[in-house]
């Protein structure tokens, strides 16, 4: 067998399994960069967007395991293992990571795009939730913790280059791996001039104004925290796309004026978003996406001062802050910005700002200046 093909420019993400903020970034390098090939350690055509379809995506051997591509925690600790077998061959490898994408070997130089040193490793008690941190996932994720902090840390010191998704995340680089990255926001990924789609979930709501929320359900993502907020607000209503490990038992409990809705597609939530009337944006997040795709449609935005909603959110002007993830506050937040009178313009002018083009022509400098090294 001869010697693989080695091509200018491979992007590499962590696992292809869910829709999320992270799979639409890797969706707009892919855009930016269309001929390069994407790895990644597990892919599921159904689970995450089905532009990727598209696109010619390597997987690591964990992926003929059905059960991984259903639920990519369950091969926790053989993904260090399946990055690090996984040889890419290209000048540039642009590198989606937020704990495992920065571990592919490359024929070339590495260039990180990271969204979050490994939260689990890291951030530990957040990612578990205080219900997770007496589990036997948290036991298992203790044991795991040493070999895979030397695992990560020695991955992350053979890059070329870092970059970083906001300034919350620019400053744990440096906390976590004594690098120094630049900021380069990414875009909004959702597409505002796509078909839209009612929601049979929301049919009975499509004439109704409501507040969302757009998140994976997380322990970490305080998703509870918003839904208790409108359990006290019985003439307001609340919609939640997303889903994960706490959608049954959010759903176990949920009030009549708060719908949980999964598995929405880009032409459904663009008109879940048109149908809103803002976004709350409860969670600790690595960068503000959620806010921006708000903006996008004119809506105005409450959300918690801290991370990456630092970055994406002007207070007074495109939403307002509450302190802490608590449903009192997060329920005076909106009494606030229900005294706004909001400028659909500088919503939407703000959300263009971060616009997609911008994005590409950054990472295209980045990956030009790599290959003349």
């Amino acid at each position: 067998m001869g010697a693989q093909r080695r091509v200018p420019v491979a992007i590499a993400h962590d696992y292809l399994t869910q829709r999320g903020g992270a799979e639409r970034v890797v969706l707009a390098m892919s855009r930016a960069f269309p001929d390069a090939p994407i790895y990644t350690t597990l892919y599921d055509r159904d689970g995450s967007f089905p532009e990727f379809r598209d696109r010619h995506v390597i997987v690591s051997p964990l992926n003929r395991i059905p059960a991984f591509r259903r639920d990519h925690r369950r091969a926790l600790p053989l993904l260090a293992a399946a990055a690090s077998a996984k040889k890419i061959h290209a000048d540039v490898t642009l590198a989606s990571s937020s704990g495992w994408a920065h571990g592919f070997r490359t024929a070339g130089k590495m260039l990180v795009y990271c969204h979050n040193p490994a939260r689990w490793l890291y951030q530990a008690e957040e990612y578990l939730g205080e219900s997770g941190r007496r589990s036997a996932r948290a036991v298992a994720l203790g044991a795991l913790t040493p070999p895979l902090r030397l695992w990560d840390r020695t991955a992350a010191g053979r890059a070329d280059r870092y970059l970083a998704n906001s300034q919350t995340v620019k400053e744990r680089i440096a906390t976590t791996y004594g690098i120094e990255a630049d900021v380069v926001p990414p875009p909004p990924g959702l597409d505002l001039c796509g078909e839209q789609s009612g929601h049979p979930d929301l049919a009975e709501w499509g004439h109704c104004s409501y507040w969302l929320v757009v998140s994976r359900l997380l322990p970490y993502k305080n998703v509870d925290k918003a839904i208790e907020t409108f359990r006290d607000r019985p003439h307001e209503r609340l919609v939640v796309v997303g889903d994960g490990p706490e959608r049954d038992a959010l759903r176990a409990s949920l009030p009549a004026n708060v719908r949980i809705v999964s598995g929405v597609s880009d032409d459904e939530l663009r008109w879940i978003y048109s149908h809103a009337q803002g976004l709350v944006a409860p969670s600790m997040e690595d960068f503000g996406l959620t806010p921006l795709e708000a903006n996008g449609w004119g809506l105005p935005v409450v959300a918690l001062r801290e991370g990456g909603y630092l970055d994406t959110v002007v207070e007074g002007q495109t939403g307002v802050f509450f302190d802490r993830s608590e449903p009192e506050l997060i329920g005076r937040a909106i009494d606030r910005a229900a005294t706004y009178e909001w400028s659909c313009h500088t919503l939407v002018r703000h959300a263009a700002a971060f616009g997609e083009e911008r994005f590409a022509a950054r990472l295209r400098d980045e990956v030009a200046t790599l290959h003349t090294r």
